[in-house]
């Protein structure tokens, strides 16, 4: 398996602190993973870079003033463009263990408390960046099946339209056959969208 990643599979990360310590801490744990990694400062930022592009994982502290992780993710999970983007709750609390079961009430994927040890944080935040690209190449992978199955109708029709013009006994028999050919890739067309 290559370990090479084109640009249409690049996923970016979102770092979501209001502590500029722990955003540096992150990037550094996170750097080698070779990904664009963007900065939120508070919840408000976070929902408005989740807006504007796509991410393979949020890494979210739970307590920042204004907007906090909890209400941030909720927001995050509350909205169809944002709901399946996977979070990480990041929170130097281990003291309050109700943090965690709220974290994962409100959509989380996942849930460290700080200081977390960089490889486990690379390893899970990896499985995520991994998820994402084989969603999109599933989505890629869907789409030219998609439009070869509107290639074929489109044959099969204008097929079917010069078989009739045409009329004999045996052109009666291979309308016959294209008419289950039809019926095929319509079943097919309903297996794929269910």
């Amino acid at each position: 398996m290559s370990t090479e990643v084109s640009t249409d599979d690049r996923a970016s990360i979102l770092l979501v602190d209001d502590m500029e310590d722990n955003l540096t801490a992150l990037e550094a744990v996170l750097g080698s993973l070779n990904e664009p990694l963007i900065r939120a400062r508070s919840g408000e930022e976070a929902m408005k870079a989740l807006l504007r592009q796509p991410f393979a994982v949020v890494l979210l502290d739970v307590r920042m003033p204004g907007m906090d992780g909890f209400e941030t993710a909720a927001n995050i999970k509350r909205l169809d463009q944002t709901k399946d983007i996977p979070i990480i709750f990041l929170t130097g609390t281990d003291a309050d263990t109700g943090y965690a079961f709220r974290g994962y009430a409100t959509g989380a994927a996942d849930y460290l408390t700080k200081p977390f040890d960089p490889w486990v944080l690379r390893a899970k935040v990896t499985v995520f960046l991994d998820l994402h690209r084989k969603n999109l190449q599933l989505q890629r992978a869907l789409a030219r099946e998609q439009a070869q199955f509107a290639e074929l109708s489109e044959l099969l029709a204008r097929l079917d339209s010069r078989l009739t013009a045409a009329d004999s006994p045996e052109l009666a028999e291979a309308r016959g056959e294209l008419a289950r050919m039809e019926e095929v890739l319509t079943l097919m067309r309903r297996g794929r969208s269910q």
